[in-house]
């Protein structure tokens, strides 16, 4: 068990938190949440001992292991196994195949166990402690933003390991899915103070918002009585026969703790700028081939891929596949070996790509980056991006070479703000980013009426934006024109534990012959095909409707404020008129409910129709 007592951390004028407490029980996994710069980072490192607190104590039992993981990159074992297996307890260090096990989970292959650990890349050395880390079973998990680094694959890997991990744990991660999947506890950083609660974060952030609420109209009411004790002593403070009233009024006003307004949390609120498209196809790429070296077989082969102007289509896969390549080809940063693509005349593209941060002009400020991204942008317009982004007034001018590395993606994100387009392709934009920001990039993109190609592995995302899917795995690169739960239904991931118990096993003595495989493809193609032009209607229309009730019901709750509002001003005409269009919205409303109903069955219906068929399909 781990106690923090009036804990308090502050970097020169900068206040991290103050008499924080908090304890950390037997078994549970903590999700630690906080903006970016709040002092979630530096909690860790205070409870490793890399740092001290200004005051305060943190309680560590004796013999009690600590597990962090380390972003310094230095090796002593000459194979990737070996040095693996420095993390295993002394009563395991023979045990290496708990070790490849966790290697195999974190996407290194068997053929790379005896290779040395410096050929790999900085992102698969960076897996490698990680692997130390959770070989070494510590009685502690620390972990500040492990997915940064993982392919899709390897972060549901570490979803199910963490599940099942029996000691305590504490988590720093942007992708709200990853943390809600595994964790116990939220233990949040606001207002420079922390406090932990049972659940997942949504909890937490609701709680949050609702004492903020309560505290500000406790605030309003205080202040409102403050005037009206003020307002009775300046009226009778010279009448004799109130002057014992008076004075006690005026001791009852100098005792009462005044409540300080809530300073405003700034949050990254921006909407993407669109250029109009007419038409339905804005980019289509027939064939296209790519290798960085025309000796080795092609990363990207014959792919087919038509965008429309309202598609979301996810690019999804494990590291090091051609993810990153695939989108720099569309974006036109390379050009294709083989094949073609094809653009609308009036496309205009908004590219985010993971190494243009490194492209920022260091000795730039933050303003003169966003005003050199095209001539036409003023430098009013370049402060109210800025704005935007939480760069607000002198923050504008720092200089890019001090910023972190998510004030840096904030800055990227903002120069596609000075452009409007009508296609985004996006390279994990959400690295860097605090969980806040992430949400509010995702209402962003939600709302935006262009077509979008993101590269994530935030199954949030996935869930939450794409209606098509472009898929490395197995060995190949495909197409799959559905939301991503029906790829993890139907499909799946190579390796996915959950999705290989679903999948019916052809017995050996049963297997397809050669002939006969084509022709099952064939047939199996054909019913995907089929399922799409069925379900894709019934999907549009359900989605019109839930729109719609949406929009009954938003406007059923200003209403009932309104009527609130009537009622205490007793109005009578206008509670009349609102409880008139009330009865009216709940008509409407029974109407479109029954309708959402009978075309949810029709298209639940068809899906298992759909299921059934492809199942009996022989898997090849």
């Amino acid at each position: 068990m781990i106690k923090a007592l009036n804990l308090s951390k502050s970097y020169g004028e900068q206040i991290l938190f103050t008499d924080a407490n908090f304890v950390i029980n037997p078994g549970e996994r903590v999700g630690l949440v906080g903006r970016n710069g709040h002092g979630k980072t530096t909690l860790l490192r205070l409870i490793t001992g890399q740092e001290h607190p200004d005051s305060g104590t943190i309680s560590i039992p004796k013999n009690y292991s600590l597990g962090y993981l380390e972003q310094h990159l230095q090796f002593s074992r000459p194979t990737l196994l070996e040095e693996a297996c420095l993390g295993l307890p002394a009563a395991q260090k023979y045990e290496s195949w708990r070790v490849e096990k966790i290697l195999f989970g974190l996407g290194f292959t068997k053929s790379g166990l005896q290779r040395p650990p410096e050929e790999f890349s900085g992102g698969f050395q960076v897996r490698l402690n990680l692997a130390k880390v959770l070989v070494a079973e510590p009685n502690l998990l620390l972990l500040d933003e492990p997915t940064n680094y993982l392919d899709i694959t390897s972060i549901r890997w570490l979803i199910r390991f963490l599940q099942g991990w029996e000691h305590e744990l504490m988590l720093i991660t942007h992708d709200r899915s990853f943390m809600d999947s595994v964790i116990t506890h939220t233990l949040g950083i606001h207002r420079q103070k922390m406090r932990k609660i049972a659940g997942e974060t949504e909890k937490y952030y609701t709680q949050l918002a609702k004492e903020e609420e309560i505290y500000e109209k406790t605030r309003l009411n205080e202040e409102k009585k403050r005037k009206e004790t003020a307002l009775f002593i300046n009226r009778f403070r010279y009448k004799a026969t109130l002057s014992s009233r008076v004075q006690s009024r005026i001791k009852m006003l100098e005792k009462a703790a005044k409540l300080e307004k809530l300073a405003p949390i700034e949050e990254l609120e921006f909407s993407f700028p669109e250029e109009f498209m007419p038409a339905k196809v804005v980019m289509q790429a027939q064939n296209l081939s790519f290798s960085y070296h025309k000796k080795e077989p092609f990363l990207i082969n014959s792919l087919n891929i038509t965008v429309e102007k309202n598609d979301r289509i996810g690019i999804i896969g494990q590291n090091g596949k051609g993810k990153s390549t695939l989108l720099k080809l569309l974006a036109d940063k390379l050009g294709p070996l083989g094949g073609s693509i094809t653009r609308h005349p009036g496309l205009k593209t908004g590219y985010f790509g993971q190494t243009n941060i490194e492209q920022l002009d260091p000795d730039k400020t933050i303003l003169e980056e966003i005003i050199a991204t095209t001539p036409n942008c003023t430098p009013q317009q370049a402060r109210n991006i800025s704005g935007a982004f939480m760069f607000s007034g002198d923050l504008s001018l720092k200089k890019i070479r001090v910023l972190s590395g998510g004030e840096k993606s904030r800055v990227l994100l903002a120069k596609l703000l000075v452009s409007p387009s009508n296609l985004l392709l996006l390279d994990e934009p959400t690295n860097h980013l605090d969980m806040d920001s992430c949400d509010s990039l995702l209402e962003a993109l939600d709302a935006y009426n262009g077509a979008v190609l993101i590269v994530t592995h935030n199954e949030l995302y996935l869930h939450a934006l794409v209606n098509k899917l472009i898929i490395f795995d197995r060995g190949s690169i495909s197409v799959f024109n559905g939301s991503y739960q029906r790829f993890l239904s139907e499909l799946g991931w190579e390796g996915d534990q959950e999705a290989e118990e679903l999948k019916i096993k052809t017995p050996s003595n049963t297997r397809p012959s050669v002939n006969q495989g084509k022709v099952l493809r064939q047939e199996r193609a054909e019913i995907i095909t089929r399922r799409a032009q069925v379900l894709k209607p019934l999907e549009q229309k359900l989605s019109q409707l839930e729109k719609a009730i949406s929009q009954l019901e938003e406007e059923l709750r200003q209403n009932n404020q309104e009527l609130i509002t009537a009622s205490t001003n007793g109005d009578g005409e206008a509670i009349a008129n609102l409880a008139k269009r009330n009865a009216e919205i709940n008509v409407e409303a029974e109407k479109l409910y029954s309708e959402l109903e009978k075309f949810t069955g029709d298209y639940e219906q068809a899906t298992e129709e759909f299921e059934e068929k492809l199942k009996s399909i022989p898997t090849l």
